[in-house]
């Protein structure tokens, strides 16, 4: 299958890198890389630059189509996952996927790595997961053989939504704020081990649906200091009242139109879930990171670490 030729889409985030790191690691070299950001789609051509890159919004129909010709492979990895307005969330994760299915169906691909999330599962209701929950139905629907895999939250190289901007925000400031008590039940998955389930997924043909969880059960505020000690910030770590949080972020919602955090993930993170862990490393036949090695791999890797992605 190394000669084998593989799409990405969601190329340039932050599965995406993560991904094609992983792949032309492994010897595959028939990579295209499909993503609608031009700054993230600059940085992955200068991190690899014999890479075949499309910068394409999927939503549009365009020269990107073409290149499913031949594919062996389709790794549905686009997502709108933050945002204040509903219709991205449907343009990005409903409309994109549909028109995708279409091209990949005309193109006759055999194979689909479906990422989906583990909001599908979750008791949350915001736009994230109805069109998470849309967007696999789409792919599933389509008939062609595909692994559906559902991650939690996942965290590492190019983390530029959730705890790499709580790293660098943490290393520029006194006072690291936490909402609440900050006892939010976590259960998060570093991406190197999600692309290695990937990867195997495609080596095998592995079909089925998976939920692929983080292994380690973590607090939110026990996470953050976890994540203090990897990147050795001075910040001290403070609990504030729930109101209060919630009150900054809905105020800076309204001078901030792309802002990082929004009340709705606040309430995502309060909400108690928990995920099914079942035995991916054995099914896979991958290694499972432990927690704090991940996140020191993730901020002190000399290579990467220091790459930060464009929200």
């Amino acid at each position: 299958m190394q000669n084998g030729k593989i799409v990405i889409t969601g190329a340039a985030g932050l599965m995406g890198q993560n991904l094609i790191a992983k792949l032309e690691a492994k010897g595959w070299t028939d990579l295209v890389a499909i993503d609608k950001s031009s700054a993230n789609c600059r940085i992955l051509r200068q991190l690899h630059p014999g890479l075949t890159v499309i910068e394409a919004d999927l939503a549009e129909p365009g020269p990107w189509q073409e290149g499913l010709a031949g594919c062996q492979a389709l790794v549905c990895g686009h997502a709108q996952i933050g945002g204040l307005f509903p219709e991205e969330y449907v343009r990005n994760n409903v409309v994109a996927t549909e028109r995708l299915m279409e091209v990949a169906a005309l193109h006759g691909v055999p194979y689909v790595v479906n990422i989906s999330s583990s909001v599908v599962n979750s008791m949350a209701v915001d736009n994230y997961t109805e069109t998470k929950k849309a967007q696999e139905a789409l792919v599933a629907g389509t008939g062609i053989a595909q692994v559906i895999l559902r991650p939690t939250l996942m965290f590492g190289w190019f983390d530029r939504k959730h705890t790499g901007w709580l790293a660098r925000f943490m290393q520029r400031v006194p006072v690291f704020p936490i909402p609440g008590n900050g006892r939010y039940l976590r259960q998060p998955l570093y991406v190197g081990d999600f692309c290695d389930v990937i990867v195997a997924s495609i080596e095998k043909g592995i079909t089925g649906a998976y939920n692929i969880t983080g292994q380690q059960r973590v607090d939110y505020i026990d996470l953050m200091r976890m994540i203090k000690r990897a990147v050795g910030a001075k910040a001290h770590i403070v609990k504030i009242p729930y109101t209060l949080f919630w009150l900054l972020l809905k105020s800076n919602a309204l001078v901030d139109k792309n802002p990082t955090f929004t009340v709705a993930q606040l309430k995502a993170l309060v909400t108690p879930d928990v995920f099914e862990v079942i035995d991916w490393p054995g099914i896979f036949g991958v290694r499972s990171t432990p927690l704090q090695e991940a996140l020191d791999l993730t901020f002190r890797d000399p290579t990467y670490s220091g790459v930060v992605l464009d929200f």
